[in-house]
């Protein structure tokens, strides 16, 4: 009799384990009594358990549990008394851990156990269930048996909280092979027969053992040239040997690298963590090269090792080392699962060195049409991280990424060298950090002149007519300028493109928009169409104020006799109000003027026939020689004037920058 507290004991258990995990464990018990009996006729029978209504899809109802069983020792009193033994001994030298019965219980209601077993000449039959409370075996009978043949069979019935992921016989059979793969291709103990069905319907039975080893067998392994790598723990050698295998028709799985111990699957992660063109399966061909019999695959690696079954975990969910880093083991399962890839990759390298090609196409691409900045970064930066089919983000963060550390590391080498205390090696060093601080600036230039021609283009368009026959709202147009209710205070001076108007406005040292120059009154700066801009350099009564007025395109009503909107008059009535000291910035800052204090004002709007006529006969402005635009100079109060089209200041801005676009590439 035990004394043990089943119920808190599974309630303790782990993560790591899984639904599949008990169904696993009975398997490899009964492979174990087979092979404690030491027959060659070894067979190993599943019978799927269903409960409840039947899905109208599959017809299939769901899974409630499994009988399991074996024509192996069966349960003799040795096996009985290990059962009810907690943490037994008696598997030890199989990896056993004493434990595993109990996984059981974590996922089913019910455990039943029945046996017969050869006592001298006579047979034996045993049969008890698995307790809930301090016995670990309870109701137990035990008499003489009719039976001619020793075996077990054991139930798991009554399926807790979680649903059965899987309905298909296939699909089950496969994951069990799956899990166990090392006891199917063990190449010192032969593998009993394996078979699974329905316990309606016996006559449907499936062969686990025929997924390998047959023609069009589903798990075909494949031989490399090098399946064995040495890792150092702490001084201490720890060899790994490594099977690869293709797996067909794989149910939308991912290649994998499994650890094993003691013949069974602990853990198993993607391929494609380590080497990302291992995201998507593969395709073989059908014999003679037919297409249509073609088979797609992916790729699994098994990882065996003494490290592994020294270090499994009591519920084999896991290892007892570090996941990254084990500074105490001195071996991860990130180290091991690296070096797993690495032989999977040699498996099916023509194809991974092709999708790599590709890869490095697409990120080419990318650098070359959209990212011409990154060109020389992009030839000195690793890009085997990257997914197998990178987005333009992807590839874009990937880069910036390596831009700041390299940034950082250049400040680092920057600041060493400034400590420095040894002159001889100024010189040589002096000269390499400049070279990397050169072309990072090169980056950083192309990457903004690139931007300007992006601005241009959307410039140009925001100019269009739409298809209704209007332009674009003022609000579109006035934020590629500069964003409303904005001023230089709120803005960086990179979050603004009035270099389209001037390029002296990337340097000034207030500017504002659509934001009035005092608590109260008009808002006299920048709202596109028909309000202004004002901007200076440094605030200096010296430094000359430019104001901007902008019109509609094709609007002209301003030229009106009746018009309020006079948008000369407006600049004009603004200069005056600036000289008379009437505005504030909306921090409170004066704006700095004297007599002498020149002022320009600009007003862009389409130049129609009746706003060149107003502008020459009431206004006293002369044509410039390109006929874009007018100009008029002010001098009682010292503003000379200009009148230009939407189409000179998009033209004088592309003109401008031309010649950047041309040494691009990008013209």
């Amino acid at each position: 009799m035990s004394n043990v507290n089943v119920k808190r004991l599974v309630e303790n258990i782990r993560s790591g384990t899984n639904i599949y995990t008990p169904l696993v464990e009975l398997v490899v018990n009964a492979i174990q009594a087979i092979d404690a009996k030491g027959i060659q006729n070894g067979l190993v029978e599943i019978e799927v358990l269903r409960n409840g209504q039947a899905d109208m899809v599959d017809r299939l109802e769901d899974v409630d549990g499994f009988r399991v069983k074996d024509n192996g020792i069966g349960f003799t009193k040795t096996n009985r008394d290990a059962f009810d033994t907690l943490y037994t001994e008696q598997k030890i030298a199989d990896g056993g851990k004493g434990f595993g019965r109990f996984t059981c219980l974590k996922y089913f209601d019910r455990v039943k156990v029945s046996s017969t077993f050869a006592e001298g000449d006579a047979f034996h039959d045993r049969s008890f269930r698995m307790g809930l409370d301090k016995d670990i075996i309870v109701d137990e009978k035990e008499g003489p048996s009719q039976a001619q043949a020793a075996g077990a069979t054991i139930e798991i019935s009554g399926i807790k909280s979680v649903r059965f992921p899987d309905k298909k016989l296939e699909t089950i059979g496969r994951v069990v092979v799956e899990r166990l793969l090392p006891y199917f291709v063990d190449q010192d103990r032969s593998c009993p027969r394996v078979v699974i069905w329905e316990a309606k319907n016996p006559s449907d039975t499936l062969s686990l053992n025929d997924y390998l080893g047959k023609e069009n067998s589903q798990i075909v392994e494949i031989k490399v040239d090098e399946g064995t790598f040495s890792l150092s723990a702490n001084k201490d050698e720890k060899s790994f040997q490594v099977r690869v295998f293709k797996f067909f028709a794989p149910r939308m799985a991912k290649s994998k690298v499994s650890l094993v111990a003691h013949r069974r699957e602990v853990t198993d992660n993607p391929l494609q963590t380590y080497i990302p063109e291992f995201g998507e399966e593969f395709f073989e061909l059908g014999p003679d090269q037919d297409l249509a019999k073609g088979r797609n695959f992916v790729i699994k690696a098994y990882v065996f090792g003494d490290y592994l079954n020294d270090n499994v975990s009591l519920e084999r969910g896991e290892f007892r080392f570090q996941t990254d880093t084990d500074l105490l083991n001195g071996i991860s399962q990130t180290d091991i699962e690296q070096k797993a890839a690495d032989i999977a990759q040699s498996a099916v390298g023509t194809e991974i060195a092709e999708r790599k090609r590709r890869k490095e196409v697409r990120i080419a691409e990318y650098v070359t049409n959209d990212a011409p900045w990154h060109r020389v970064l992009a030839t000195e930066v690793d890009f085997s991280a990257l997914p197998m089919r990178p987005s333009n983000q992807d590839i874009e963060l990937h880069l910036q990424k390596k831009k700041y550390e390299q940034e950082i590391a250049t400040r680092t080498q920057v600041t060493a060298l400034l400590n420095s205390k040894n002159p001889d090696e100024l010189g040589e060093k002096i000269a390499q950090l400049i070279q990397k601080i050169s072309d990072n600036s090169k980056n950083d230039l192309i990457h903004y002149v690139s931007m300007r021609k992006c601005v241009l283009e959307l410039f140009s368009k925001s100019l269009e007519i739409k298809a209704d026959g209007k332009h674009q709202s003022e609000g579109e147009v006035h934020d590629i300028i500069m964003p409303r209710k904005k001023d230089s205070e709120e803005l960086n001076y990179e979050a603004h493109n009035l270099w389209i108007l001037d390029e002296r406005l990337n340097f000034t040292s207030y500017m504002s928009s659509d934001k009035p120059l005092k608590s109260s009154g008009d808002r006299t700066d920048i709202t596109i169409y028909n309000r202004r801009v004002a901007y200076r350099g440094d605030n200096e009564a010296s430094n000359p104020i430019t104001i901007f007025e902008f019109k509609k395109p094709q609007r002209d009503d301003f030229a009106n006799p009746s018009s309020k909107e006079d948008p000369i008059q407006q600049i004009i009535r603004y200069v005056n109000q600036i000289r008379e000291g009437k505005f504030k910035t909306p921090t409170g800052r004066d704006i700095l003027v004297n007599d002498t204090t020149p002022f320009y004002g600009y007003v862009v709007c389409d130049l129609t026939q009746k706003v060149k006529d107003w502008l020459q006969k009431e206004k006293n402005f002369t044509p410039m020689p390109d006929g874009l635009g007018w100009f008029n100079w002010f001098g009682n109060i010292s503003l000379y004037m200009e009148v230009v089209s939407w189409t000179k200041l998009l033209r004088d801005a592309e003109m401008r920058n031309k010649i950047f676009f041309n040494k691009l590439g990008i013209d």
